[in-house]
């Protein structure tokens, strides 16, 4: 049960691209005070918690609702994760806080920078996979450790700017990004073998 909870806590924290999410934060809160990016903090990962629940517990029922097989959405689910990881490792820059609008909180920082296309498909077909209730328990609580880590650090995005500087930033989520593709073509490469079996 504790590698269950260490392997699917890594994974999903590797997923929420944690150091893209903070560089994204700090050019979506320019000027902000204190605690200003703490409540827009505390609001992104009530935001992230809520929809990454609904989707994890609930993917078995969706793929039902849609008649969608478990390996071929994991074969889109690769494939759009990938994307994702390369765009992050191509240094693709996070979106502007002209772009963003006044509230940042839900839209884009939780949905869909921290939660895009690729999380989402992961997350569904992480939580299709575990079939016993033991097992969704531990894995519930690894998503809810992977969150709350990711919230921590928005909580702690002033330090982290003030210690790594911008350029730190994106040296790590270019670093996340290669973790994230081997992630992205694991999913994938799974869903193959087994649609082709």
């Amino acid at each position: 049960m504790l590698t269950l909870f260490i392997n699917v806590y890594l994974k999903l924290f590797m997923i929420f691209t944690p150091f893209f999410v903070v560089s994204a934060f700090l050019s979506l809160t320019p000027g902000a005070s204190a605690t200003d990016r703490q409540r827009t903090a505390l609001k992104v990962t009530v935001a992230v918690a809520l929809t990454c629940f609904a989707l994890f517990l609930f993917g078995t029922y969706i793929f039902a609702l849609f008649g969608i097989t478990l390996d071929a959405f994991r074969i889109g689910a690769g494939a759009v994760l990938f994307l994702s990881a390369v765009s992050m490792i191509r240094g693709k820059s996070a979106v502007s806080p002209q772009e963003a609008g006044d509230e940042v909180a839900v839209v884009p920082l939780a949905i869909p920078i921290t939660v895009g296309p690729g999380t989402i498909g992961a997350l569904l077909v992480m939580g299709a996979d575990l079939d016993s209730v033991g097992a969704r328990l531990i894995a519930s609580l690894a998503l809810l450790a992977a969150v709350f880590s990711v919230g921590s650090l928005l909580l702690a995005a002033g330090r982290f700017e003030r210690l790594l500087g911008q350029q730190g930033l994106i040296i790590l989520t270019k670093l996340t990004g290669l973790f994230v593709s081997a992630i992205a073509a694991q999913i994938f490469f799974t869903g193959l073998k087994n649609f082709l079996l």
